[in-house]
């Protein structure tokens, strides 16, 4: 495999990657090490990561993220999904909210609790959602419009006539 080599460093991406090197976030840190090793040092990646402790796979995404990025590579990036992306959109919430104040059997359920399932279900068969979504992204929706989603409990019901002695703290 030809050896992965980095363009000549400008002074003003030296002076940031050495300013990374003093970051509070470890990521930056180790990410500019790993341009400067190999921009400065003339380091392979396996050197590279036998170096620091890692894999020289990770060490050539980022010398390949630095050379498609520049220096905002070393920067942590946000995970989540952007908020246009959303599988709910305003209109989408909205309605789930409405659809929440509703009994499901208005629905065509056997029930008379909505369940995270049925939720999804109802969102994607109303268009509310593009695609049938999971039901961590209901559970996540809810929790950002402020609902504390909680699972049905099922009581038990004895038509034994004793039952509510036999279960209180009156009995041995």
């Amino acid at each position: 495999m030809k050896p992965l080599t980095l363009h000549q460093l400008t002074e003003e991406e030296r002076r940031t990657l050495q300013a990374g090197l003093k970051s509070n976030a470890g990521i930056t840190v180790r990410r500019s090490q790993m341009v400067l090793m190999s921009a400065e040092e003339h380091l392979k990646a396996q050197e590279i990561a036998q170096r620091l402790g890692c894999s020289d796979h990770t060490v050539r995404k980022v010398l390949h993220a630095f050379g498609r990025e520049g220096v905002s590579c070393v920067q942590a990036k946000k995970r989540g999904r952007p908020e246009p992306e959303r599988a709910f959109d305003a209109d989408g919430e909205a309605r789930l909210m409405e659809v929440l104040k509703q009994s499901p059997r208005q629905h065509g359920y056997e029930s008379s609790l909505w369940t995270l399932e049925m939720l999804a279900k109802v969102s994607y068969e109303r268009g509310w959602t593009k695609q049938q979504v999971h039901l961590d992204t209901i559970s996540d929706t809810l929790h950002r419009l402020g609902i504390r989603w909680k699972r049905a409990k099922e009581r038990i019901n004895s038509p034994d006539s004793h039952y509510d002695v036999k279960k209180s703290d009156g009995t041995g």
